[in-house]
């Protein structure tokens, strides 16, 4: 059985389990909002719209939009202009949680500390030597 809380949108006490996450009242109203969304960006004219186009249009948060896209009930693929913000940075993106650009930073972040801990286990091994000569103090005029 599903645990008793209270709505994130209304406060009011349900019983959550495992499709929804909002009480009867406030699914019911987010599917009508959803019905409002798909139907305008489903008219040829507005396949290309945006999302701040999609909102004045229809008066649907850029939040609740977003629990769509993520709940892959709008297929981006067939919207290009809509997407959702990276976790990191907030660009709009199509899939996944980070963009490119933040996934590559992790990526590059991550193979300097693989590197320093290699660096660690095996201490014997210098990447960086260094010879210095000494010319024993003569000078020549």
């Amino acid at each position: 059985m599903g645990d008793i809380i209270n709505c994130p949108n209304c406060h009011s006490i349900f019983r959550k389990n495992a499709f929804r996450e909002v009480c009867d009242t406030c699914f019911k109203d987010e599917e009508r909002q959803f019905n409002l969304v798909y139907n305008f960006i489903r008219q040829r004219q507005n396949r290309t719209a945006t999302l701040l186009q999609v909102t004045n249009a229809t008066g649907v948060s850029e939040a609740l939009i977003y629990k769509f896209i993520k709940q892959k009930r709008l297929q981006i693929s067939q919207f290009p202009n809509l997407g959702y913000p990276c976790e990191q940075c907030g660009e709009l993106i199509q899939t996944g949680k980070i963009c490119g650009g933040c996934q590559a930073r992790f990526n590059k972040e991550l193979s300097k500390l693989k590197e320093a801990e290699q660096r660690q286990q095996h201490p014997e091994v210098k990447t960086n030597r260094t010879y210095h000569t000494f010319d024993g103090g003569k000078k020549e005029l």
